[in-house]
């Protein structure tokens, strides 16, 4: 489905750096009208300079704040039909296992409760129909790493959330894709006091190929769903 000037409608989190800014870069460029969720209010006012007012509109707040998400889905759903929500939102918290405090799980479980919320609203939004989903999470959440203990558990957790809403909506029109992607040469790991080294860091993955996977696989006219998209970095 589309809006009145036939552009599919897309709600990406996490849009301001990193993937979620290459996810939105690459959808605008593919003519879809996107919603793009961040605090950074600084980078969403230049990205409403980079990209025309006709196809992005940035929100400006915390994933997790539920108050935020249904304004945001209510505003949203009036320019047409959602047809694609990428939660894509999340923060690293990467320390030795007795270093960790109740400020650092919070953290991380912002991820998860801003997934919970996203897609709930979006569903609202939808009425249940014609809508993929796509939960960007790790591979962290299909394996345990050392001094990644809390971060792997959230993600554990959004791959179990994940899990159960393709059960809900197994045989709908629904349709829920988990993505798993290794490590990504972006600051989110160069902000993390130095858990990566930076020389490491630039064997990760380039987040703009990365991007071009995941919608290559998850947007397309086929009649077929990816339903998950785990993707390893080449090592060297």
């Amino acid at each position: 489905m589309a809006d009145a000037n036939g552009r599919s409608i897309a709600i990406v989190t996490g849009s301001a750096l990193g993937l979620g800014y290459e996810l939105t870069r690459r959808l605008v460029e593919a003519g879809w009208f996107v919603a793009g969720i961040d605090f950074n209010e600084a980078r969403q006012l230049e990205l409403a300079k980079e990209f025309p007012a006709e196809s992005y509109r940035g929100f400006v707040g915390d994933v997790s704040d539920e108050i935020f998400v249904k304004q945001s889905i209510a505003e949203i759903a009036k320019v047409g039909h959602i047809d694609l929500l990428i939660n894509n939102a999340g923060q690293p918290s990467f320390k030795a296992p007795v270093e960790y405090e109740a400020a650092d799980v919070d953290k991380c479980l912002k991820g998860l409760k801003g997934m919970i919320l996203w897609s709930v609203e979006t569903l609202k939004a939808a009425a249940e129909h014609n809508l993929k989903i796509a939960n960007v999470m790790s591979t962290a959440a299909t394996r345990g790493n050392a001094n990644e203990s809390v971060y792997c558990a959230t993600k554990w957790g959004e791959k179990g959330y994940t899990q159960s809403l393709k059960a809900a909506y197994k045989g709908t029109s629904v349709k829920v894709v988990g993505v798993y992607p290794g490590g990504i040469d972006t600051s989110f790991y160069r902000d993390s006091h130095d858990y990566v080294s930076e020389e490491k860091q630039h064997t990760f993955m380039d987040p703009g190929e990365l991007a071009s996977v995941i919608l290559f696989n998850l947007v397309n006219s086929a009649n077929l769903t990816v339903s998950d998209i785990l993707i390893e970095r080449n090592y060297v």
